[in-house]
């Protein structure tokens, strides 16, 4: 199997939550591409995937789930880290890079956690899966 057919079988088969780790992961993956793409002043390449980066936040902000009273904290965080990425492209500045990276790394390992914990409940504290 190409490595290309393991990702796409590994996005169809993922559940939401997993699908939602993964969005977080592309996101710093994108990040740290156009903190690269700065270093070497490759403006065009900075662009598109600050902007990829970007994309990946809408699309956090737009699938959340309004009915959980935590959405009414989480949006204007998204909202700000997007609004930073935009600021970060334009000022060609890595430090807001680092800023926005910390926090959607934060959101990440949080993911994380609750994917764990909500495996645990799923299928019992001795379970694995």
């Amino acid at each position: 199997m190409s490595i290309q057919a393991y990702q796409n079988n590994s996005v169809e088969t993922a559940s939401p939550g997993e699908l939602t780790l993964m969005l977080y992961n592309g996101c710093i993956k994108f990040i740290r591409a156009g903190k690269k793409a700065m270093e070497n002043n490759e403006i065009e390449q900075k662009n598109t995937v600050i902007q990829k980066a970007q994309a990946i936040i809408r699309e956090l902000m737009v699938t959340m789930n309004q009915d959980y009273a935590v959405a009414e904290d989480v949006l204007p965080l998204y909202e700000y880290m997007n609004r930073r990425l935009i600021e970060a492209n334009i000022q060609n500045d890595p430090a807001i890079l680092d800023e926005v990276e910390g926090l959607v790394t934060e959101f990440r390992d949080t993911w994380k956690q609750v994917l764990l914990q909500s495996r645990k409940a799923q299928y019992g504290a001795g379970g694995t899966a």
